[in-house]
């Protein structure tokens, strides 16, 4: 299984919306984003910890494998 990289929050919200996301709202350091029954809620941290990663991952519906995918773009 793949290593998950170190990501900020704005890495990751970019990489949701290449797969379809969109903002919804921002409240203070918190961005909500929206794609069909899937809403996550992403910290503007400078670095993400794995753990919350991973759970916005799951929230998503996505893998490791699909975040990488993703990156690439």
């Amino acid at each position: 299984m793949p290593k998950l990289p170190v990501l900020s929050g704005d890495d990751l919200i970019r990489a949701l919306t290449n797969d379809g996301f969109k903002k919804v709202r921002q409240k203070g350091s918190h961005v909500s984003l929206r794609k069909g029954g899937f809403r996550v809620v992403i910290p503007l941290h400078k670095d993400l910890s794995p753990g919350t990663l991973l759970g916005i991952l799951h929230q998503a519906g996505l893998t490791r494998d699909d975040l990488l995918r993703l990156l690439e773009h």
